[in-house]
């Protein structure tokens, strides 16, 4: 049996998410399928799934159109096994933010059908070689307004890999090595 995962990327923090879940896991002795929704031309065959982490990029208050389709389109097959849901935005990465990434995910539930048996909200990273001058204003003025200690014109990572690994040994049901 594979565990599948499912990811979707705007600036790559969250394929870097989905490669170091993969990697865990392959070191963990499980089976593992990646898939990034830009990659998919056809149905994906959940035959030898066991269980399935989505892991998808918030940018603009909603996880990708992408993402959101593979998910609405996939809604029985996904109901049928376990499912984690790593929802990966800057939101996260702040305490004031939480219930915004909390709603976030609600959103995207109530659009997609997706009912996950767990959910992690992902502090994602501020990737700035991504964004224009109006990215770097929202950023600056709106997201990190009060965080003087994160510089806004800089590459910053607020992803917690070790409470990422803890998440998802827990919902596999594998021992970290």
């Amino acid at each position: 049996m594979t565990t599948l995962i499912v990811y979707a990327t705007v600036e790559g923090q969250t394929e870097k998410v989905a490669q170091f879940i993969e990697a865990l896991l392959i070191d963990l002795g499980e089976n593992v399928q990646l898939v990034d929704t830009a990659d998919l031309a056809e149905d994906l065959p959940f035959d030898r799934v066991e269980r399935v982490i989505l892991a998808g990029s918030v940018h603009e208050r909603r996880h990708g159109a992408e993402f959101e389709a593979f998910l609405a389109s996939n809604d029985v097959q996904l109901a049928a096994v376990p499912t984690l849901l790593l929802s990966v935005s800057l939101s996260a990465a702040f305490a004031e933010g939480e219930a915004e990434a909390q709603e976030y995910v609600e959103e995207l539930c109530m659009r997609t059908g997706l009912q996950p048996d767990a959910v992690m909200l992902v502090p994602g990273a501020i990737r700035t070689k991504w964004y224009g001058a109006y990215e770097a204003q929202v950023l600056e003025f709106v997201v990190l307004r009060g965080h003087e200690n994160v510089p806004a014109d800089e590459e910053h990572e607020f992803t917690d890999w070790d409470t990422l690994a803890d998440c998802v040994t827990q919902f596999t049901g594998t021992a970290a090595a």
